[in-house]
């Protein structure tokens, strides 16, 4: 696989065809020794869209809107995010700097390749490359069994409320909305790119505008509103874990912003089918998570100043069985006008973008899978990285949607070994993130050749200060992962 991969390489960056009409990423893919077999038909602004849907802080926050509560509250939330985004943006500025000078579909292993130099080359990208495909059908697998969750609360609070006698679904009937919701991922993600394309789009048009409507409409309508003073200093300590050191408690609750500022590689992943990709895949990564901080931080503020009990919130006891952000909404409405329709109509609001989500992870999935078996370094290579006459590569779409429902059943065993085993193959993504950046300020320090986007003199601190914060990552869903086998092996005695 991996000579294969160094034998195409060319030295320089340098625009080599005589058509000046070829796209510029089109040149360079030829140059990196690939034929262009996906249509390229996406523009930056598409290749923006599909990564910002996938960070969609409409889902990421909401769904470990119950970690960022219980393990130091407001305070873990607001400034654990800012803490958060800081990093994450040098992280993204690295990335954004290799995918101007390798702007593949093969992304972060086809990078460790080219930045580990010839001996280290089919370890580093090797190992980089199963990370990141694993990780990555662990976040499809982890957004639509969310998705599949939350349309679980939605139909308990429609039929009254775990208080007043409503439907709780088995976790059989979970597990098969989740299947539903991946096979609607297949069939959408089987269409032509330009329908992607599309879609992508109007999932980042929802995902900002239903941060708007919600964060301005659930304070507005809730009867009891938190003061600033909580929303901006309260921390909570009360978490019922054992847990009493409160910098653990906030290196716990970060999960939730880290989880959430993720995925930002799908401009990657997307760059053989982006026009000027050398440049444009990097604007999608930096644009994407930036807009995310901001739209972000406005979801967290609005939300927390509509908490005023945080234990009851965490309570499984609650309408809607310990889904804090479902409890929020449904209350808010009910206490107001006496019932919680407009809660439920909020958490659709959140569902659909949860769905625009998890439609854009198997996009990315299938890009990597295809790159990665076109150099065949997975098993029936020759399978996967076909194309169809739409140039869609078919058969990565669907592995990516047989191994996501595969990962899913070990839910049927205890919920909480399904969220060890997702937090340890998202470590394997953070690790994927973090390894070609290391080798780009290490190895690759004095021969790597920037292209269109660069940091300059910058690049090698940026670099090694996002190598830092992904250790950092790595270590925290380490723990988190801890904690809930803790919790499991206690369930079991």
């Amino acid at each position: 696989m991996v000579s294969a991969i160094q034998n195409r390489t060319l030295p320089s960056h340098v625009v080599t065809n005589d058509d000046a009409s070829i796209d510029s990423g089109h040149n360079r893919l030829l140059q990196l020794g690939y034929k262009q077999e996906l249509k390229r038909d996406l523009s930056v602004v598409s290749n923006f869209a599909l990564s910002f849907s996938i960070i969609s802080v409409l889902t990421g926050i909401t769904t470990l809107y119950n970690t960022g509560l219980n393990f130091g509250g407001p305070v873990s939330m607001q400034y654990g995010w800012f803490l958060a985004s800081a990093f994450t943006m040098l992280v993204a500025l690295s990335m954004a700097e290799i995918c101007s000078a390798y702007p593949t579909s093969g992304g972060l292993y086809y990078w460790s390749a080219k930045l580990a130099g010839p001996k280290r080359a089919p370890f580093a990208s090797w190992i980089t490359g199963w990370f990141n495909i694993i990780g990555l059908w662990a976040g499809t697998t982890s957004v639509d069994f969310s998705l599949a969750q939350l349309i679980q609360v939605i139909i308990l609070l429609s039929t009254g409320g775990k208080n007043g006698g409503g439907y709780v679904a088995s976790k059989y009937v979970v597990l098969a909305f989740h299947g539903g919701i991946l096979l609607l991922h297949g069939i959408i993600n089987s269409l032509p790119i330009y329908v992607l394309s599309f879609l992508g789009q109007l999932g980042a048009i929802w995902n900002v505008l239903g941060v708007f409507v919600l964060m301005i409409l659930i304070p507005s309508v809730a009867t009891e509103r938190a003061s600033a003073k909580f929303v901006f200093t309260h921390f909570n300590a009360d978490n019922g874990n054992e847990i009493n050191s409160r910098p653990y408690m906030f290196l716990l609750g970060l999960l939730m912003s880290q989880y959430t500022l993720s995925g930002y590689d799908a401009s990657a992943h997307m760059t053989e089918e982006t026009k000027g990709a050398d440049r444009n895949g990097p604007k999608g990564i930096i644009s994407a998570v930036g807009i995310s901080i901001i739209v972000g931080w406005g979801y967290i503020v609005g939300i927390t100043f509509a908490v005023t009990d945080i234990p009851y919130l965490l309570s499984e006891n609650n309408d809607a069985g310990g889904y804090a952000i479902a409890e929020i909404f449904y209350q808010s409405f009910k206490r107001r006008y006496g019932n919680g329709i407009g809660g439920i109509i909020c958490l659709a609001i959140v569902a659909v973008a949860i769905f625009f989500c998890g439609m854009g992870t198997i996009t990315s999935n299938s890009r990597m899978a295809y790159a990665f078996s076109r150099d065949g370094a997975m098993p029936f290579s020759s399978l996967w990285h076909k194309v169809n006459k739409q140039d869609v590569p078919i058969y990565a779409v669907w592995l990516s949607v047989f191994m996501s429902f595969c990962m899913a059943l070990t839910s049927l065993g205890s919920i909480v070994a399904f969220q060890a085993m997702v937090s340890i193959a998202v470590i394997g993504l953070y690790i994927a993130y973090a390894l070609p950046i290391f080798f780009r300020v290490t190895l690759a320090r004095k021969h790597f050749v920037a292209g269109p986007f660069n940091l300059g003199r910058y690049g090698i601190i940026i670099g090694l200060v996002a190598v830092i914060w992904w250790v950092h990552e790595e270590e925290t869903a380490k723990s988190y992962e801890l904690h809930g086998t803790l919790r499991l092996l206690h369930r079991l005695q």
